[in-house]
C-alpha cells in the first residue's frame, strides 16, 4: 500500500513543473548535448558527459525527491541519498578521467541504447500525453523515470570495465519507479522496467566477458 493517493502523486508533478519552469527545457537540452557529445571526436567528451549525468542525478535528488516528492512520501529522503550517490559516482568518473569508451555499432547493446534514447526523449512524453497525463501534472524529462531510462541508454554504449557500478542505483530505481505503472497507472513506466531488464542483461553478459 502507498502512503499517498494517485491524485497526490500527479499533483507533485504539477507542483514540480510549475516551480522549476523553464528548467525542463534546459534539462532536455543537456540530454541532447550528451547525445551529441557521445558521437563527437573531442577528447574531453567523457568527462563532460559524466559531469552532465552527475548534474542530472543531483537535480533529481534535490529538486524532485527532497523538495517535492518528500511532501507525500517520507521514503523520498532515502531516494535522494541514493540519487546523490549516483551523482557522486558519475562525478568521480569525470574527475578520475575514466573513459566511458562510448561505441555505436550494429550490436545488440547499441540497438538497445538507441531504443532507450528514443523512448526516454520522444516516446515517453508522447505516450504520457496519449494516456491523458496532461502538463503540468505529468512527468517531464528531469524527473526520475524518463531520466533513468536515458541514463541506461548512455551506459548501454559504454564499454569499460567497472561500468556495472554505475548501473546499480538506476537498476534499483527501475524496480521502485517501475511499480508506478501498475500501482498508479503511469503505464509509460513499463519502459523503465524493460530498460532495467535489458541493462541487467548487458551487465551479466559483459561481466562474463571480463572474467579471465
Amino acid at each position: 500500500m502507498l502512503p499517498f493517493t494517485t491524485e497526490q502523486f500527479f499533483s507533485v508533478f504539477a507542483d514540480y513543473n510549475q516551480a522549476v519552469w523553464p528548467m525542463q527545457w534546459i534539462l532536455a537540452a543537456a540530454a541532447v548535448g550528451i547525445v551529441l557529445l557521445s558521437v563527437s571526436p573531442v577528447t574531453w567528451k567523457d568527462r563532460a558527459i559524466c559531469l552532465l549525468l552527475a548534474g542530472l542525478w543531483a537535480w533529481m535528488a534535490i529538486a524532485y525527491h527532497l523538495l517535492q516528492f518528500s511532501r507525500i512520501n517520507a521514503a523520498a529522503y532515502l531516494f535522494a541519498v541514493f540519487y546523490l550517490l549516483e551523482a557522486a559516482l558519475f562525478a568521480w568518473w569525470a574527475i578520475a578521467g575514466r573513459p566511458l569508451e562510448l561505441r555505436y555499432g550494429r550490436d545488440a547493446a547499441s540497438a538497445l541504447g538507441v531504443a532507450m534514447l528514443a523512448y526516454s526523449l520522444v516516446a515517453y512524453p508522447l505516450l504520457g500525453r496519449w494516456l491523458g497525463h496532461a502538463y503540468p501534472a505529468s512527468p517531464t524529462f528531469g524527473v526520475p523515470c524518463p531520466t533513468t531510462i536515458f541514463t541506461f541508454a548512455i551506459l548501454a554504449f559504454a564499454r569499460p570495465k567497472g561500468i556495472a557500478s554505475l548501473t546499480v542505483v538506476p537498476l534499483v530505481w527501475s524496480v521502485v519507479g517501475g511499480s508506478a505503472a501498475f500501482l498508479l497507472g503511469v503505464w509509460q513506466d513499463l519502459g523503465l522496467i524493460a530498460s532495467g531488464v535489458g541493462t541487467a542483461g548487458l551487465v551479466v553478459v559483459r561481466s562474463r566477458k571480463e572474467r579471465p
